[in-house]
């Protein structure tokens, strides 16, 4: 049964800006989008990039490779290269903490 794990502090990721960390034994991607926390995979569908080293631009996270996009908030591939969409995963915030269920 997935429950809630505290993954970081909403002070740990910058509007803007994309973090990996591990959570429950899982490595997942945290974004902050206008003050909205989002979670997914860490890694590009495409060839296993690590998306904390991408950019993001709108909604979407960008690959530092082959530039494939993803949606933030849904996962969804953005098309070529990208082979499939990322997983996403529910995430909460409590006094400042992150929590995403794993």
């Amino acid at each position: 049964m997935a429950e809630f794990h505290k993954a970081a502090t909403v002070a740990d990721v910058a509007p803007g800006t994309v973090i990996c960390v591990e959570v429950a034994g899982t490595r997942v991607a945290l974004y902050n989008l206008d003050g909205e926390i989002y979670a997914t995979s860490p890694s590009c569908t495409h060839v296993e990039a690590d998306l904390s080293e991408g950019f993001i631009e709108d909604d979407e996270i960008v690959c530092p490779l082959h530039f494939a996009s993803f949606n933030i908030r849904t996962g969804e591939a953005g098309g070529p290269p990208a082979d499939g969409d990322l997983t996403t995963y529910p995430v909460r915030v409590n006094d400042g903490e992150i929590e995403v269920e794993i």
